[in-house]
This record gives structure tokens, C-alpha cells and sequence, in this order.
């Protein structure tokens, strides 16, 4: 299955393409406790793709927010999504702070507009327009956030599904630049005491068994990093003796650093109050501190920050992670030189109060030689301080976050009910640690939306089962959310996740595992294709390799390896003899047997000798062919060759013409060749009647084939 959600932010719009099994080939693959498992969802970088600005800035002219806007993020979608599978795939729209600042009407009208448009220019699945275009709020965005980190952590998936307990999930922390959200399960004491308070979160596992989940969830407006820091620099203001231009110094920018109000570098014609960075880092944090408004009146206790409400965090069980702002002001800049990634407080300041300390022309030039990397520039390097002192404050001073193991608090008596006492105890983990992805995925809210989505696809294995969704821990039912999911069969023998799939992932496969040793192949090929460009080298090669076969091989030559390597190689060579001496010890396994067959009844491969054919175990007779005695080629006696050209033909030509054309084959030995052929005897073979050596059998003429006649 497909899924496709657009995170529509104040800055851009991003696209987020997820795929998952359904549900029948999943639990068809599942075995043991993964059954008992959420669906398991996949995406990739290349699924996401993201646009600026965002659709806040299309709310005076809805019409084009389709074709100025959208269209690059649905044609992005379309492309990835098999197209035998769009209409089954949803799509959803889910609009954050930018289009939350917007006046009702024009966050209606906007809304309308998209929905409208992606209905008629695309084939997704959009059946209910207020369920899947929608503004979120910061509550809920903090729900699907906290669905993702604990899916991603698998704070959902128990070692024993059949006990009564299950293990605690992790707390989720995320901050951008107007806002923060905050999301956990409380204990099992906070969760009774505050069960008004309460988010239920209800998901269906792989078998078709519902899970819940009781979560608090809350978000602070005011209390991202853009907006702390303008509120920050009005304390300043307040705070100065005069409101005439002046220089105002700022102990949350590195030393000797000069921006406007809003933070730009001033130019040589700027009059306007300025900011002058003192780099005093320790001033800068009790500076910030004032902003958690934590003296704020609290009329339902417990509160953490601004007066707002939150149930008592038991920080023996309650782990968070955090994300966004929090995963950059701790990484961006000072894990790229440090190899440990883990968030330690009095590690962390430490090294910014080293960063925030430096004269800033000194960090100007280590921007510009990329010391902490490409992508820290002068802008991330101006703000980290105050960012880190913000952040610094909200964990520690505000959430209340344990600076160290010791600050842990013991847990009273009545901080837990007994079936969470009675649970096995977890590995112990840090109270908070910053994370950006888990596994190669990204941990955003997106993500806890789709698993929601899929979730609900599974069909349950009890009629009676409450919808997947969302909604008041004790409120009405019809202030619940379902997930938006079509619970229809599906057949697990579909070719949605076959043949697609298979072939896409064998493409990734093939692009990723271009590795260096292929590259070197690549060389070593084009290297010896260098050196064997010429013919007479590739011949030598050829020539070498074939040296090494067996002159006395009875097997014919078959078109194999080296037949065609001749083509390329060059012509084959001429065929060669071996000369056995009758005196060599050696000789005897070269003597033939005696053979008694008719001597009619020869076959080719031993009554016939063909021009380019290896001898046998026996060298070729030479018939009808007279040599001259007084050849000078010759010493002694002259010598008849033989007919073993395979012409039937007597040639008029004389020996030496022969032997000079390398057609004449010496058959014997010159030590044993005393033979005296008479005059008159033209058309006697040499030797006949007798053996080339000891033990040799005589061989007869074919009958097939006569000489032809001299005129």
C-alpha cells in the first residue's frame, strides 16, 4: 500500500511519500510476536521533495495556490506511486503554524481550494475533504510526532505480547520557530489523577488485537526559537536606560559580533540600534531564563511552563526524545568535530561556552574554511548561542529534565500503581536524548499520521472493535478522529508489492553497487584492450597459450574458446610434428597397436590427413609426389612425398617448390631415410611396404581416391 501526506509549514511545503504491505500478505509473512507488530512502513529521501514558500502566502489568492504550488508535489507523488495503485492511495493535507495565523474565512477558502484541486488533477484517494485537508493543531501534531518517535523506537513492541503489562513508551520533545510541543504517557498514579487531560491513541496490530494508549500532549505558542529570541531582544530594549539609537550588549552572541535588532549585519548606512555580542555564556542563560514565564499563574496543577497544565513527569520511567531544534542546536554545529553524539549537559555547554567566547572574526574564518562543515554558515553560527541557551533552559529549567543521573528523584510509593511496579524493569536510558533519525527515517509527525492511517487498514479481529483514531481520553465519542482508513480485504497474492516493488528495488540495487573494485575492472579491461590493440602482439598471446596442448591430442578441434580466439588473434599457425628417435627410451608410448580391421575401412579421422589437422598418433604418409634426387634441399637419396595434401591430384611441381610452400611433410626420421627409389617407379610411395620406425604400422592407400595421370 501507498500513502501520501503534504506537512504544509509556515516556510514550504513538503511532500512525504510512505509504503507499507497490506495487511493480508503481512500477517501472511509475520511469524511469532510480529504478528503482534504495527504495520511496517518504508520511505526514502528521494520520496520527499519540498517547496517554498508555504501555502500561507497563497491566502489572498487561493486559485493559484493549485498550479503555482501544488502541482510540483503531486506530479513529485505521481511519480513514485505505481500507477495501478493511485486510486487506492490517500492523500492528506495537514496545515501547521503558518495557516493556523490565518483568519478563519481565509483558512477555509485556502483549504477549499486544495482539496478542490487536488480532486480534479489527480487520482488519489481523497473521499472527505474536512479529513484530509485540515489545519492541525499543535496538540495533535505533537500526538502523531509522539507516534512516530515511539514506532520508529519500537516503544509499541513488547518481548512477551502476552503479558498483561507492556514496556513504557518514550516522551517526545520538539521545538521549531514558533512553537514546541511536548507528548508522553504519564505513569500509571498521573494518568488516573489526570485522566481528563488525556489523548487516547487506539492502533490495531498485524493479528487484528486493538492497542491504546493514554497520552498527555500540549504545545507552548510562543516558545520556538524564532520567537523566544524576538522576545528576548524586547527584554533587551526594556531593560536599556535610553530609547535613542545605541549600542545594546547582548551576552548571547559570540564577542566582538554586530547585528540589528532583527539580526542582520548592519551596513556602513545603518543608524538603528545595534547589537553588540559580549560572548558571555553564562549571563546569556540567566538572561533567558526570565522567558519560561514559570512565575505565570497555574490554576491546575502541576505546571511546567507559561501556566499551562501538565501532568507530574516520573523521570524513573518517562525517557523523551528530541527532535527538530532540539536534534540541530546539539548537532549542527559541534558533533560534526566531536565523535561522541550523545547529549551530556556539562559536556554541551562547555563547548559552546568555548564557540561563544572566540572573537567572531576568528569564527568568521573557521565558517569559511568549513570547520564544522558545510552546513554551518556565518547565519547558523551567529545564533547558536542564543539557541543553545534557549534549549539549555527549556530541558532543564523548564520541562525539568534531570541535569545529571544523580538529580534523578526517587520514586515515591504512590508514583506508580503496582502493575507497573510489578512490570520487568527496562534497560536504563538516558532522560533525554536528541535524535534526527532512526534506522535512515526521518522521525516526523508525517510519519505518526501514516501509521495511524495503516493501522486502521487492518481489518479486526473482533466485529465489535472501537475505529482506529484518536480523540478525548473521557470525551464524547463523537469528538474522535478516526485515522481515515478503508477497511477492504485485500488478497495477499496482489501484485502491488511483486513485481514493482521487486523491479524497483533491484534498480536501487544496481545504481548503489557501482562500487571502486567495479571501476578497477573497468580499467584493467581498457588497459590489456590498450596493449593487445595490435594484431601481432595478440598473435604472440594466442600462440603462447596454444603452445601448451598436446601435439599427439587424438580429439579433433572443436569451434570452442580457441577456435574463435583465432579470429580475433590472427590465423592459426602452422601444424607441427613431433620427431621421436627409434633410439629414445621414450618411444615406445608413441607406437601404435596392431591393427588387424580391413584396410578398407578407414575413417576420416585415420585414412585421410586435411591441411590444418593435428596428426594423430601418426604421422601422415606423402604418396604420388616424385622428388628429384638433385634437388639441393636434399642430401643423399631423393625422397617421394606423399599425397597427404589431400588433393588426389600428383602435382608437376618440383620438391623444392614444395618444401619451400611448407606442403611437403617429412615423415620419417633423416638418421633412418636410406632409400633408394628407382627411375622407372614415379608412382611407388616412398616407404611403402615398410615402417617410419619400429613398430609403426604400415598404413594403405585410400581406395577412394587415385592420383591423377601426368600428361
Amino acid at each position: 500500500r501507498w500513502g501520501v501526506i503534504l506537512d504544509a509549514g509556515s516556510s514550504g511545503t513538503r511532500v512525504h511519500v510512505y509504503r507499507w504491505l497490506n495487511s493480508a500478505r503481512a500477517r501472511q509473512n509475520a511469524r511469532g510476536v510480529e504478528l503482534f507488530n504495527l504495520p511496517d512502513l518504508e520511505t526514502k529521501p528521494s520520496y520527499t521533495k519540498k517547496i517554498h514558500p508555504g501555502v500561507s502566502a497563497y491566502a489572498e489568492i487561493p486559485s493559484k495556490v493549485g498550479p503555482q504550488h501544488l502541482q510540483e508535489l503531486l506530479d513529485h507523488a505521481l511519480a513514485i506511486v505505481p500507477a495501478n495503485q493511485i486510486r487506492d492511495t490517500p492523500i492528506f493535507l495537514m496545515a501547521t503554524a503558518g495557516v493556523r495565523l490565518l483568519e478563519p474565512t481565509k483558512q477555509n477558502a485556502l483549504l477549499s481550494e486544495i482539496c478542490s484541486y487536488a480532486q480534479k488533477h489527480t487520482e488519489f484517494s481523497l473521499p472527505d475533504c474536512n479529513l484530509h485537508i485540515q489545519v492541525i493543531p499543535g496538540e495533535t501534531e505533537g500526538l502523531y510526532g509522539w507516534i512516530a518517535a515511539n514506532y520508529l523506537l519500537k516503544g509499541f513492541q513488547s518481548p512477551n505480547p502476552t503479558a498483561i503489562t507492556k514496556p513504557h513508551t518514550y516522551g517526545f520533545l520538539d521545538m521549531g520557530g514558533a512553537s514546541a510541543q511536548l507528548a508522553f504517557a504519564p505513569n500509571a498514579t498521573e494518568t488516573e489523577k489526570h485522566a481528563n487531560d488525556l489523548k487516547l491513541v487506539r492502533m490495531r496490530t498485524l493479528n487484528g488485537d486493538t492497542i491504546e494508549y493514554k497520552v498527555f500532549t500540549t504545545t507552548w505558542l510562543g516558545f520556538g526559537v524564532n520567537q523566544a529570541r524576538e522576545r528576548y531582544v524586547s527584554s533587551l530594549m526594556d531593560a536599556s536606560y535610553t530609547k535613542d539609537p545605541h549600542e545594546l550588549l547582548d551576552p548571547c552572541l559570540p564577542s566582538g559580533l554586530k547585528t540589528t535588532m532583527d539580526g542582520k549585519l548592519p551596513d556602513d548606512n545603518y543608524h538603528g540600534t545595534l547589537l553588540l555580542g559580549t560572548g558571555l555564556f553564562d549571563e546569556c542563560l540567566r538572561k533567558t531564563y526570565p522567558l519560561l514565564d514559570k512565575d505565570a499563574p497555574c490554576t491546575d496543577q502541576p505546571c511546567l511552563l507559561h501556566g499551562q497544565h501538565v501532568p507530574e513527569i516520573d523521570w524513573n520511567i518517562n525517557h523523551f526524545v528530541g527532535v527538530s531544534e532540539y536534534w540541530y542546536t546539539t548537532h549542527e554545529v559541534f558533533a560534526s568535530i566531536f565523535k561522541d553524539k550523545k547529549y551530556d549537559l556539562m559536556t554541551y555547554k562547555k563547548r559552546v561556552k568555548d564557540f561563544c567566547s572566540e572573537e567572531w572574526h576568528d569564527i568568521h574564518q573557521n565558517v569559511k574554511a568549513n570547520k564544522w562543515g558545510k552546513n554551518v554558515d556565518s547565519k547558523v553560527a551567529q545564533q547558536i548561542c542564543f539557541k543553545a541557551s534557549w534549549l539549555i533552559s527549556v530541558l532543564h529549567d523548564g520541562i525539568g529534565v534531570p541535569r545529571t543521573a544523580a538529580e534523578k528523584p526517587v520514586r515515591a510509593s504512590n508514583s506508580t500503581k503496582d502493575i507497573v511496579s510489578q512490570a520487568k524493569p527496562r534497560i536504563s536510558l538516558d532522560s533525554f536524548q536528541a535524535i534526527n533519525e532512526v534506522g535512515n527515517m526521518e522521525v516526523s509527525w508525517t510519519l505518526g499520521k501514516m501509521v495511524l492511517y495503516a493501522a486502521g487498514q487492518i481489518p479486526p479481529s473482533d466485529k465489535r472493535a472501537l475505529p482506529v483514531g484518536f480523540g478525548p481520553n473521557l470525551g464524547s465519542p463523537e469528538a474522535f478522529q478516526e485515522a481515515g482508513s478503508n477497511i477492504y480485504p485485500i488478497l495477499a497474492s496482489s501484485e502491488e508489492d511483486s513485481w514493482t516493488e521487486a523491479a524497483e528495488e533491484l534498480a536501487e540495487q544496481a545504481q548503489f553497487r557501482f562500487t571502486p573494485g567495479f571501476l578497477f575492472f573497468l580499467l584493467l579491461i581498457s588497459f590489456f584492450g590498450y596493449i593487445f590493440r595490435k594484431q601481432d602482439r595478440r598473435t604472440r598471446l594466442y600462440r603462447f597459450l596454444h603452445r601448451n596442448r598436446r601435439y599427439a591430442s587424438t580429439r579433433k578441434n572443436g569451434r570452442g574458446f580457441l577456435y574463435y580466439g583465432c579470429k580475433y588473434f590472427g590465423s592459426r599457425g602452422p601444424i607441427g610434428y613431433a620427431k621421436v628417435l627409434d633410439d629414445d627410451e621414450n618411444a615406445a608410448q608413441f607406437e601404435l597397436g596392431e591393427n588387424e580391421s580391413d584396410e578398407n575401412e578407414k575413417s576420416d579421422s585415420s585414412g585421410r590427413s586435411q591441411i590444418g589437422r593435428t596428426s594423430g598418433l601418426a604421422a601422415p604418409k606423402v604418396i604420388g609426389v616424385t622428388i628429384d634426387s638433385s634437388n639441393p634441399y636434399f642430401e643423399g637419396g631423393g625422397v617421394s612425398s606423399g599425397d597427404s595434401l589431400g588433393l588426389g591430384i600428383k602435382s608437376t611441381v618440383n620438391a623444392n617448390a614444395f618444401h619451400r610452400a611448407g606442403l611437403a611433410v617429412r615423415a620419417e626420421s633423416r638418421e633412418r631415410s636410406n632409400l633408394t627409389v628407382p627411375n622407372n617407379s614415379s608412382r611407388q610411395a616412398v616407404g611403402a611396404g615398410r615402417r617410419s620406425r619400429t613398430g609403426s604400422p604400415t598404413r594403405g592407400k585410400i581406395p577412394t581416391l587415385h592420383p591423377l595421370e601426368e600428361d
